[in-house]
């Protein structure tokens, strides 16, 4: 028999309609029915004992209800991550044989107004049939209307190209009949801009170029791939660079994103690490290696350094008690500072209310943490699961999410007392405290912490000094930070959980820590004050203003020579008189109009009659006035 499982991808992010079928073997149509589990019986002997149509009045009120409830996906469909921008699929049992007689349809759709792309990593589809029982089809648009792009099927089929659709969504139909071998498909997909997009299964040695940046699909932490290598010392060239990227946390796998690689020369030997819940594998030497160029903003913050005052660690309890030999111990959350020597902070109590908080000061850009167990090796303690909480007060708390899902982010903590295993925040994180609340551990609750990220300064405004919270009375100090001494010559006692608190004592109820995390946008508009619009408007006003006077004294000055000069008068031109100020000063508002003084000027006529030498004397008066 055959399952069919329609996997669809919508605009809001990881919310997927998965609907799981039977089907008729893949030779024959294939006729859809569902069958869904009938109430507990317990609730009544026998269907008998209720009405019959009131009880097929509850079947189909049953049946409706689960018309559109989430189910597994069926046989035929493998890995999948469908994001809101890419995403990865494979046929079931990639990269081993693919089963007989299974069919998957996954329907996927991005924002309106983009296409998709589809890319092939594989593609080894048996063709005995010639694509009639084993083959894959891909189609333009969903449902009824959808108009097929292409039917595929080979061994070993070399799928280079990328497949391209008209609208923003696809259809893509894995049908499997009787064979004898193949791996299948692996696929990845994004919106049609991601030029450079490639797929999970490719290599740093797929690319000839020293340095170069590519996109990553979502959906490449694969369960069949290895990666060998280490940051920041490289990883091997023949590893997956999407998978690299997730270990190295320069990219989501929920979301994926874009990757810049530069090649260099190889190193002998490559360690092992947990990272970003991928695990890498010891390696040996390779001619070449690859790393990521990252912003930088990856700097510790000052818990191994010391920079992080003792003052500045707090937690909800701490471990103390006093041992055989009558030395007093206390794990206190000062000591939970990552490769320094010693014990590490330990909590009182075993529970999921215990939590170590971080005081940075000031607001900073948080990009991951790096956490390890005692590092004690008679002391076998760690914390392998964990959630992240932030604030911006020390009061009102934020758990962390991953963007576009409603449940709290769970990071994947240690396997062992002392191996570092880091974990990084896509987005990152901008807050001045940093709570860890572990989920799991290892005999009790104990580990060394390390923050990664940077200085923040938004731009516009200058930093976000959050006030430190208010100091707490000292009965609920002494609750949550020094716990009742053991007594001296026993064991301490691990088992005995402490009471859940109250919201105000533990942040971290649900009601208080559920939203989803704002990344604090760093571009501020600038604020224009009403003084400055209205000094805007006047100044060109007045300056139209003051300017239409001046032309206008200056025209009617002008207007008043030519006049006089029509009356047959005697005079220079305007720019050559000497009293040209004193003319215009007839138009301005004067003191007294007694110490004016009024110029003497000649008609041609008196002109005439004056001697040689009288005219002379004249012209040579005029011109010791114009110079004085």
């Amino acid at each position: 028999m055959a399952s069919r499982a329609v996997v669809r991808a919508g605009h809001s992010p990881h919310r997927f309609l998965v609907r799981a079928a039977a089907a008729a073997p893949a030779r024959a149509a294939i006729p859809l029915s569902r069958s869904y589990p009938l109430p507990p019986r317990s609730n009544y002997s026998s269907p008998s004992s209720f009405p019959m149509p009131l009880f097929l009045l509850l079947l189909l009120i049953l049946f409706l209800l689960l018309e559109d409830a989430g189910a597994q996906q069926g046989d035929g469909c493998g890995h999948t991550v469908l994001g809101p921008e890419s995403g990865t699929l494979t046929s079931i049992n990639y990269p081993q044989t693919y089963p007989n007689s299974t069919v998957c349809e996954w329907e996927i759709r991005v924002k309106m107004g983009e296409r998709v792309r589809i890319k092939f990593g594989d593609f080894d589809i048996e063709d005995s049939d010639s694509c009639h029982f084993n083959y894959l089809r891909i189609y333009n648009g969903i449902g009824v209307s959808r108009t097929e792009i292409g039917k595929y099927c080979g061994l070993g089929l070399q799928m280079n190209h990328s497949i391209e659709s008209k609208s923003n969504e696809i259809t893509v139909l894995f049908m499997s009949g009787i064979h004898v071998s193949g791996r299948g498909f692996l696929a990845s997909y994004s919106v049609i801009d991601k030029q450079d997009l490639i797929t999970c299964l490719d290599t740093a040695s797929s690319f000839l170029e020293p340095e170069f940046s590519k996109y990553c699909p979502a959906g490449c932490l694969l369960p069949f791939a290895e990666i060998s290598g280490t940051i920041p010392h490289g990883y091997r060239d023949s590893s997956p660079l999407c998978m690299a990227g997730v270990h190295a946390g320069v990219v989501s796998n929920i979301l994926g994103g874009r990757i810049s690689v530069v090649i260099s020369k190889g190193i002998p030997y490559y360690e092992s690490s947990l990272a970003n819940n991928v695990t890498s594998v010891v390696g040996h030497l390779s001619t070449s290696l690859f790393t990521f160029k990252t912003s930088g903003c990856y700097g510790t913050l000052g818990m191994e350094s010391g920079v992080i005052a003792d003052a500045q660690i707090t937690a909800s309890s701490v471990l103390e008690w006093t041992d055989h030999t009558g030395q007093e111990n206390s794990w206190k959350p000062e000591k939970a500072r990552l490769k320094k020597p010693g014990p590490p902070w330990a909590a009182f109590a075993t529970d999921e209310y215990q939590w170590l908080q971080i005081d940075l000061n000031k607001e900073k850009k948080i990009t991951g943490i790096v956490t390890t167990g005692s590092t004690m090796v008679e002391h076998n303690y760690y914390v392998s699961a964990y959630r992240i909480l932030y604030s911006d007060d020390g009061q009102r708390w934020t758990v962390y999410r991953e963007p576009g899902v409603e449940q709290d982010k769970i990071f994947q903590g240690n396997k062992d007392y002392h191996q570092d295993v880091r974990n990084n925040f896509l987005p990152p994180i901008i807050a001045r405290f940093i709570r860890v609340n572990p989920t799991q551990w290892q005999q009790k609750i104990a580990m060394k912490v390390e923050l990664l990220g940077c200085q923040f300064i938004p731009k516009g405004r200058p930093p976000k000094l959050t006030q430190p919270p208010p100091p707490r009375s000292s009965s609920d100090l002494k609750n949550t930070t020094a716990p009742p001494k053991i007594a001296k010559g026993r064991a301490p006692k691990f088992t005995q959980p402490l009471q859940p608190r109250s919201s105000n004592e533990f942040p971290a109820h649900t009601e208080q820590t559920t939203a989803t995390p704002e990344i604090k946008n760093t571009t501020i508009t600038p604020n224009v004050t009403k003084d400055v619009a209205l000094a805007a408007v006047l100044v060109p006003v007045l300056v139209m203003v003051l300017t239409t006077l001046i032309l206008i004294l200056v025209c009617a000055w002008h207007w008043r020579n030519r006049k006089k000069k029509a009356e047959g008068t005697y005079d220079l031109p305007y720019w050559d008189r000497a009293g040209w100020w004193k003319g215009m000063k007839q138009f301005l508002p004067a003191k007294s109009v007694e110490h004016e003084e009024t110029p003497v000027r000649y008609s041609s006529s008196e002109v005439n009659h004056l001697s040689p030498r009288e005219v002379t004397t004249v012209l040579q008066a005029d011109s010791a006035d114009f110079h004085e």
